[in-house]
């Protein structure tokens, strides 16, 4: 295990892969992962259960009131992965359907949301030795990271491994529904008015439409080297 705690910030476009190349990072280094879009995603699906979102829009004022009910945590599994827990059930499969990745962004956008997530996120991150991953991480939830990262990558690349992804999971998508949910994604992540998706001025770009989960590892490991003495 490492010993020197740094916090990593692992922000970028969807289905670049963060979460996975975040969580790996993270087991390599001994440190806590933390997955803030599993925190939007599960208050999008507490929403959507409770009628406060859906095709019609959102019930702000009842979806803010309602969050008052909401406990959203991380358990961590033997293996040494960590299930997303809504009130104590674990919904880590529920919150990554397709039904909830058509409302993510919308409900990710709204700035009551964005205070109650990062306010999760923070307590979690202050002993550091963490790696957190989202769209705002670098920008506003720890702008003092140490180290960030920003993930990008072709948007049919991105399209292909959602796609992919889900069909392992049992669900039927076609490539032209799932492509028109990233370009959805992709501008209102980029285009709401409370943090926006944007590349911090000191993150390091990471283009992984041709790489392989390895050699984004060893990319990360010849960083930590160089920069923090760090091996992994």
């Amino acid at each position: 295990m490492v010993t020197t705690k740094i916090t990593i910030a692992v922000d970028g476009y969807s289905s670049t892969g963060k979460s996975t190349f975040a969580r790996l990072a993270a087991s390599r280094l001994g440190y806590l992962y933390l997955d803030s879009g599993a925190l939007y995603r599960s208050v999008t699906l507490y929403g959507l259960g409770n009628g406060h979102v859906g095709e019609n829009g959102i019930d702000r004022e009842g979806l803010q009131k309602s969050l008052d009910g909401l406990k959203v945590s991380f358990r961590k599994t033997e293996d040494g992965s960590f299930r997303t827990m809504l009130n104590g059930q674990d919904v880590e499969e529920k919150i990554r359907t397709l039904e909830v990745s058509s409302h993510v962004s919308r409900v990710a956008e709204i700035p009551f949301v964005r205070r109650f997530v990062d306010s999760i996120l923070q307590e979690y991150g202050k002993g550091k030795g963490i790696v957190m991953d989202g769209r705002d991480i670098g920008t506003t939830v720890f702008p003092d990271a140490e180290l960030k990262i920003f993930m990008t990558a072709d948007r049919k690349v991105r399209a292909g491994r959602r796609m992919k992804e889900m069909e392992e999971a049992g669900k039927k998508v076609t490539f032209e529904e799932v492509l028109a949910n990233i370009d959805q994604r992709d501008y209102t992540d980029t285009h709401r008015k409370t943090s926006p998706l944007s590349m911090a001025a000191d993150a390091i770009e990471l283009d992984n439409s041709h790489m392989t989960l390895d050699q984004e590892l060893d990319w990360l490991k010849e960083i930590l080297l160089k920069r923090f003495g760090i091996c992994i």
